[in-house]
């Protein structure tokens, strides 16, 4: 998968599994997409390549599996993209329409980001860093999407933290610094006008 051309057809990845959420809607009409926002999880928090992310953003999570589920009942939640340690990546809402992923936030004077943005989840914790291969992933994932998308650029992409500053301290232990080594090392060009990006 990592060597195989990223390409989006019909707001889908074809490098994703789709798996349709249930939890999106139609983007504002005139709304432009120019935000991609990088989130956190892990279910139960620090367990990885368990089942549950996959069930929550389908809406199909029995939240009496673990204690630590209960929070999440009646949570209706999704992600555009989901990044696993593995570098398996499933989407589940199409590009085209708004997942509901970042909650309450605002960004450059703008609020309800969902509206604007697409939403990527890394599968993480508070304690581990994330792999090499989900680096690698995320980067051509955000390459083929500015490539594709003309109002995307590099500068837009944030961190959750950075549109819900208090509310969401996500994505933890990213490496920013890191994931732009392996962007450049991808040989993937940035423009200069796209090389300040906000909360780095």
């Amino acid at each position: 998968m990592l060597n195989k051309p990223y390409r989006i057809r019909r707001h889908l990845l074809d490098n994703a599994i789709f798996q349709p959420s249930p939890y999106h809607h139609p983007r504002p009409k005139g709304q432009i997409l120019n935000l991609i926002v990088i989130h956190s999880i892990s279910l139960p928090h620090g367990q990885y390549q368990t089942d549950y992310v996959r069930q929550l953003f389908l809406g199909t999570l029995n939240c009496t599996a673990h204690p630590s589920f209960a929070t999440l009942a009646g949570v209706r939640v999704s992600s555009h993209l989901f990044i696993r340690r593995d570098a398996a990546l499933l989407q589940f809402v199409p590009f085209n329409r708004c997942a509901w992923h970042a909650g309450r936030s605002a960004y450059k004077g703008r609020t309800n980001c969902n509206d604007f943005s697409i939403g990527i989840e890394l599968e993480g914790s508070q304690i581990d860093a994330y792999t090499s291969r989900q680096y690698e992933v995320l980067a051509r994932i955000c390459h083929c999407l500015i490539n594709h998308y003309p109002k995307l650029n590099w500068a837009d992409l944030v961190g959750h933290q950075d549109i819900a500053p208090g509310r969401k301290d996500d994505p933890w232990n990213m490496d920013w610094r890191y994931f732009g080594r392996t962007v450049a090392d991808l040989g993937i060009h940035i423009p200069l006008s796209h090389r300040s990006a906000p909360g780095r």
